[in-house]
């Protein structure tokens, strides 16, 4: 789901995507599910690799943490740049990006701080490096994709506390052919979280990346 973007004061426009996504945690070897009997979904994509590297950033004292927002540098994949993902509303939350800039710069532009002012106006430094070897697959039915499920195997490092974890984890994320009613949404991620759970797969224990690469 897109919301139209607004025009930043260095006249580029962000993109603003509303995420409604569900995670699971797997071991290492557990299976890929099976998509048998998913409402509406008729197609399954080839697994798309995709190698992402993000740096997230946050005041000495949290105050993006604090306020439920998260800010990343992601490189790799058809979404790189910068992303302000804003507090969880609902089933959903909202993500905001712009492109990165030329080579190698990893300055925050400023109409990504100009956004984030409303929950911060402090110095940002490194907080957190998440590398993430990705397989992406589409789901699609008449309409179009109505889904996209990641398989994620996750390198993750808390950069003030010099601490690394690793571990393999699924996300299945709505997209714009997927049901609008409340109803029909639940009955997807029924069927989805069946799929899931009858090859070993649970509920995520941590609620993002972020914060499980923090120790959450």
């Amino acid at each position: 789901m897109t919301e139209s973007g607004t025009p930043s004061q260095s006249g580029s426009e962000p993109t603003r995507v509303v995420e409604v996504e569900r995670k699971y945690d797997v071991d290492e070897g557990t299976p890929l599910p099976e998509w048998d009997g998913l409402p509406g979904v008729d197609a399954v994509s080839e697994g798309e690799v995709r190698e992402l590297d993000a740096r997230y950033l946050d005041t000495d004292d949290a105050e993006l943490s604090r306020a439920g927002v998260a800010l990343r540098r992601r490189t790799g994949g058809p979404d790189a740049g910068w992303h302000i993902k804003g507090p969880r509303e609902g089933d959903g939350r909202l993500e905001i990006g712009w492109p990165l800039g030329d080579g190698d710069d990893d300055s925050i532009p400023d109409a990504v701080t100009d956004t984030l002012s409303r929950w911060t106006t402090g110095r940002l430094t490194p907080l957190a490096r998440i590398e993430n070897s990705r397989t992406a697959y589409l789901l699609s039915g008449a309409d179009g994709v109505i889904a996209e499920f990641v398989d994620d195997r996750v390198r993750a490092t808390d950069l003030r506390q010099d601490v690394l974890r690793e571990w393999r984890e699924w996300e299945f994320e709505l997209g714009p052919a997927a049901p609008a009613d409340a109803a029909g949404r639940e009955a997807l991620f029924d069927a989805v979280e069946r799929a899931i759970f009858a090859v070993g797969g649970r509920d995520a224990a941590s609620g993002s990346k972020l914060a499980r690469a923090l120790g959450f």
